[in-house]
């Protein structure tokens, strides 16, 4: 469609060609065939000047459209050179997840089928082991049956003195070795003491919670530690008073933390020969639930090899515990391998690991995963993950790489006494010229609730 303006500029121009030629008809001798001749040329020469500046007009138009469809085609292949770049980069990293969760898996099942393999051994000599019992009962002599009992004595005859029964006593056991005579008088005499180490968040070192360590307190006042008389307590079958007597302590404690500050919480062990007797688990697990409502400060402890050797018992008593809101750490732990699933699922909320373990290059190879990943992973579950064990600036350094939030340790703080008179997040602390009594006064009522947690004593 014509436009407009080309109308008016075709008219303009024939109107400027015909005033011409009627100006120079008018003006001049020519004639009107000349003068007309004249007016045509100037018309032709209008409309060439025309023709000739809208195509020049039209170039610089369509070389404005090339430039900046080349800048538009530069543009482009710009964007697409980045999208390039990105999904190579987008392949690699998928190609190298890929890889290395099949180096993950394969590693996963050659472990699992070096167990499988160790499991099939024990079995093996296990059933070596029973059939060589069998060969042993089968030859042995048959049982020579009870000799007849005597006839009974003559109505006529003495009568003989009549047997006391055993009075009840403190005193020792002659057969007893000096340890276990320790252990059973600090029971008799309710001297067993609670000493406090706090657990501190990294790199603030602001105590979090605590630790309740266990120590007997012998006739001169000198205190045991746990591993001097829990293998001694275990073997003679006290370890179940003792971790109930532990357990009344540890929630008076618990109270007058409380008292000063509402969040803190308060680490307890418990040994497995407690988890595993019934009777003295029942005991401590009546005090428990009368103390349900300080469950989710009380964190019960037991040791890594506990949790791996858990039987049908110990298992049920440990979920009696998780349902009445008790959660549970865990330490003593000898080697990476941990599987954060399963322990989450039993009520596992903290994990204690010693620094020198995460810190020893060793553990790489040994385990499937880095120790620097340890601390997302078990986070990934609830779970926290405590450096326990820390004795020196260095190791605080190098544990700040692998993002581990809380540490226990001499660094911090030893053990110390829980002073009676005191608030509940002081401890004893000796000062010059004072001498520290060697009995130091009981906590008020405390002798009467560990005999009702764990028996008379």
């Amino acid at each position: 469609m014509i436009r407009i303006s080309t109308i008016f500029v075709a008219i303009c121009m024939v109107l400027v060609s015909g005033s011409l030629g009627v100006a120079l008809y008018s003006l001049t001798s020519l004639n009107a065939s000349e003068a007309a001749v004249v007016a045509l040329a100037a018309l032709t020469f209008l409309v060439l000047f025309n023709a000739v500046s809208m195509r020049m007009r039209d170039r610089s138009d369509v070389d404005g459209q090339i430039a900046d469809l080349s800048h538009g085609i530069a543009d482009l292949a710009r964007q697409v050179g980045d999208f390039g770049r990105r999904l190579a980069a987008a392949e690699s990293k998928v190609v190298s997840t890929n890889s290395a969760a099949h180096d993950r898996i394969q590693s996963g099942l050659q472990s699992a089928l070096g167990e499988i393999n160790e499991l099939g051994g024990l079995v093996r000599q296990l059933a070596v082991s029973v059939a060589t019992h069998e060969d042993i009962l089968t030859a042995l002599p048959p049982a020579v049956p009870p000799p007849v009992a005597a006839p009974p004595p003559p109505i006529w005859a003495a009568a003989p003195a009549p047997v006391r029964p055993p009075a009840a006593s403190s005193a020792p056991n002659r057969n007893d070795s000096p340890i276990l005579t320790t252990i059973r008088s600090a029971i008799e005499d309710d001297s067993v003491d609670i000493f406090l180490q706090p657990i501190v968040t990294l790199p603030q070192r602001k105590t979090r919670y605590y630790e309740a360590v266990v120590r007997l307190r012998d006739a001169r006042g000198t205190h045991l530690a746990a591993g001097d008389f829990i293998p001694a307590a275990e073997a003679a079958g006290l370890m179940g008073r003792i971790d109930n007597m532990v357990v009344v302590r540890c929630m008076e404690v618990l109270r007058r933390l409380q008292m000063r500050n509402k969040d803190a919480s308060l680490f307890c062990n418990l040994s497995a020969a407690t988890l595993g007797n019934r009777a003295a688990f029942g005991q401590c697990l009546d005090f428990l639930e009368a103390n349900r409502a300080l469950a989710p400060s009380l964190i019960l402890e037991f040791k890594h090899s506990t949790l791996r050797g858990l039987g049908l018992t110990e298992s049920e008593h440990l979920a009696a515990l998780a349902q009445r809101g008790y959660r549970f750490s865990i330490d003593h732990v000898t080697d990476l391998r941990i599987e954060p699933r399963e322990l989450a699922d039993r009520g596992v909320r903290f994990i204690k690991v010693p620094a020198s373990l995460l810190l020893d290059p060793h553990q790489t190879s040994a385990s499937d995963i880095h120790p620097a990943d340890i601390s997302d992973l078990l986070g990934r579950f609830g779970i926290d993950l405590i450096a326990e064990r820390i004795e020196n600036e260095r190791a605080v350094v190098d544990l700040l790489d692998y993002d581990i939030r809380f540490g226990q340790g001499f660094l911090f703080a030893a053990p110390r006494p829980l002073r009676p008179d005191a608030p509940a997040d002081t401890a004893d602390k000796p000062k010059a010229g004072v001498t520290k009594p060697d009995h130091p006064p009981r906590l008020t009522g405390t002798a009467a609730l560990a005999r009702r947690a764990g028996g008379a004593v």
